[in-house]
């Protein structure tokens, strides 16, 4: 999930803002993980089988 779309159960802004302590702390852990961490999982599907096809295609053209 984007940060842009998380809104605080504790002050109901949204995290991005980050209105209150607990805004604060969300936003400092998504932003500390991974450039991977905001993709779905279908997102991530279809990342793993582009790279498979590039890699079968450049293995096909070497042989």
């Amino acid at each position: 999930m984007t940060l842009d779309r998380l809104v605080c159960a504790n002050c109901a802004a949204p995290v991005s803002e980050g209105r209150c302590p607990v805004c604060r702390a969300n936003r400092e852990r998504m932003q500390q993980e991974g450039p991977f961490a905001g993709l779905n999982p279908a997102a991530l599907i279809a990342l793993l089988v582009v790279l498979i096809s590039a890699v079968a295609l450049l293995a096909h053209q070497s042989a």
